[in-house]
């Protein structure tokens, strides 16, 4: 039976200037002008017979019919781009937005980006580095790698679905001069330890692992990211407690060395996050497997 159906370029504009509450910001995100964002608005009216905004001098705000009928509209909207990203047989060739914790996609992740774009060039990626949780899909995020604990679940948000993709390792590293002087536990005493305050498990951590006694908590330099800190490390300030997969690339490379091993694993790792409705998307599925088999390609130090 044939469907009586609003003009359905009309729907975007609707759905992005009922959220943002703006023509010119919903303009500015469709590649249009604002007055052909008003334009659409007043076909939609006109059709629908009903006004869904009030318009004032400086102001725009819903009417009762577009509270009513922006989720309606919102929803339909992301459904129909749901089952169009997966439809079977697709090649991954569209928009992949990732968002990243910062100190991951530094030293992990960005380094390697060249090869992921290598196999698949058709990927437009974006990347965003950010600590917040990602309100996927909503904010325009389709992948997000955030480190969690072990037993770590997205138990409130059924429709997100995540996979651990690696556990982090403890080891020590310094540079490669500096480490030559490090044979023992015992050599620790009489060289600069360097700290990182966000993080949970490290110096007393990797103590408790080994069983050796460090006497913490010890002075040195204390910074607020683990970034930092391996950076301090090649500079030759002091040891820092590597993590890997992070350190993987310094340490292949010569710029760290690492010291008193073997590593030891700990209970945070990284996880990968999506909707379920997105995660068979052929870009998303393409990414997932390609940074699980660059995951799984890394050696233990």
């Amino acid at each position: 039976m044939p469907y009586r159906l609003p003009p359905l370029t009309t729907l975007r504009p609707f759905e992005a200037a009922g959220r943002h509450l703006s023509f010119k910001r919903a303009a500015e995100e469709l590649n249009l002008t604002p007055s052909a964002v008003s334009h659409a608005l007043q076909t939609l009216e006109d059709w629908l017979g009903t006004p869904l905004f009030t318009r004032g001098h400086r102001s725009l705000s819903l009417t009762a019919a577009g509270e009513a009928y922006l989720p309606e509209v919102r929803g339909m909207l992301e459904r129909l781009a749901t089952v169009t990203a997966a439809l079977p047989g697709r090649a991954p060739s569209g928009r992949l937005a990732v968002s990243v914790a910062p100190t991951f996609g530094l030293r992990w992740l960005v380094p390697r980006l060249p090869r992921f774009s290598d196999l698949y060039p058709d990927i437009t990626l974006t990347l965003d580095t950010s600590h917040r949780p990602a309100d996927l899909p909503r904010d325009g995020v389709d992948v997000a790698i955030r480190m969690r604990q072990d037993d770590w679940r997205p138990a409130e948000r059924a429709d997100l679905h995540a996979i651990r993709l690696v556990r982090e390792v403890l080891v020590p590293v310094c540079a490669p001069a500096l480490a030559a002087r490090v044979t023992s536990p015992a050599d620790l005493a009489d060289l600069p330890l360097l700290h990182v305050d966000s993080v949970t498990e490290e110096w007393a951590a990797w103590e408790a692992a080994t069983g050796v006694e460090l006497g913490l908590p010890r002075r040195g330099v204390r910074f607020d990211t683990v970034h930092m800190a391996l950076e301090a490390a090649v500079s030759g300030l002091g040891i820092a407690m590597g993590r890997l997969p992070l350190v993987a690339a310094d340490l292949s490379a010569g710029r760290l060395a690492a010291v008193l091993g073997p590593p030891r694993p700990i209970s945070t790792g990284y996880w990968l996050i999506t909707s379920r409705a997105g995660r068979n998307r052929p870009e998303v599925a393409a990414f997932r497997t390609w940074i699980q088999a660059e995951l799984g390609s890394q050696l233990p130090v």
